[in-house]
């Protein structure tokens, strides 16, 4: 008996031809070999999952703040996107004479939150919320210049601001600026704070509330966090820092 296998003609396919050499498959273009070709879906999803994380880390550590107005020149102008640090007081620490500080000022600088549309207000709030977009109307950025207990007085025999009889040093104020033109004493409350914008001429501050509920005090609780750098445009890039202790 002929115990020897039948010869079968190899396919084309077969990765061995009549020489004895293995072909080699090659992956298709635009594919990674072993994996799967991106598409514009899962390019989608991998945007959506970037944005969601960016958001995240704007919400609980440090976001990106586009400032609005000249009420903080020279220290900061408008355009300047700075790194508001959201950690700085989480952890017991407290705002201090010379932070410049975002918070909301509903209930202090504003009486009510605006209504808006609900869908506006959420898109206006993401792009904010990544530097894209002006912040909303009841975010502010302004130095702290009294916290809790300090008498505040503008203005001395030398024209300066003094807190708890001490004259400050104020060298972040914009060229030409009298530390204030309307005159005050107040002492303020525990868990609130007295802040000033730097250009004093052209800015809103708790000197303008002083009349109403509150008196232009800022609660603690209110404060988002401590603008610490200047992250944009890159030729701008700074610390901000303290003004006095």
């Amino acid at each position: 008996m002929d115990t020897e296998a039948p010869h079968t003609q190899r396919g084309h396919s077969s990765p061995v031809e009549g020489d004895g050499r293995p072909r080699f498959a090659f992956s298709r273009p635009g594919r990674r070999a072993g994996g799967r070709p991106l598409t514009w879906r899962r390019a989608g999803v991998l945007g959506v999952l970037c944005t969601v994380l960016l958001l995240l880390f704007s919400n609980f550590v440090v976001q990106p703040f586009l400032i609005p107005s000249r009420s903080m020149e020279p220290t900061l102008q408008v355009g300047d996107r700075v790194l508001v640090n959201k950690l700085a007081y989480r952890f017991g620490e407290q705002p201090r004479r010379g932070d410049v500080v975002v918070f909301d000022g509903t209930g202090s600088f504003v009486r009510e939150r605006p209504d808006g549309n609900p869908v506006g207000t959420v898109l206006h709030g993401a792009a904010s919320a990544l530097g894209l977009a002006e912040p909303s109307d009841t975010d502010f950025v302004k130095r702290v210049v009294g916290v809790g207990g300090d008498d505040v007085v503008c203005c001395d025999a030398g024209g300066r601001v003094a807190v708890n009889g001490v004259p400050l040093a104020e060298p972040y104020l914009h060229p030409g600026d009298a530390p204030s033109v309307v005159p005050f004493r107040i002492v303020v409350p525990l868990g609130t704070l007295w802040v000033m914008g730097d250009h004093r001429s052209q800015s809103r501050d708790s000197r303008d509330h002083l009349g109403e509920p509150g008196g232009g005090m800022v609660p603690v609780d209110k404060v988002i966090g401590r603008a610490d750098w200047i992250g944009w445009p890159l030729s701008r890039w700074d610390s901000v820092g303290g003004g006095h202790g």
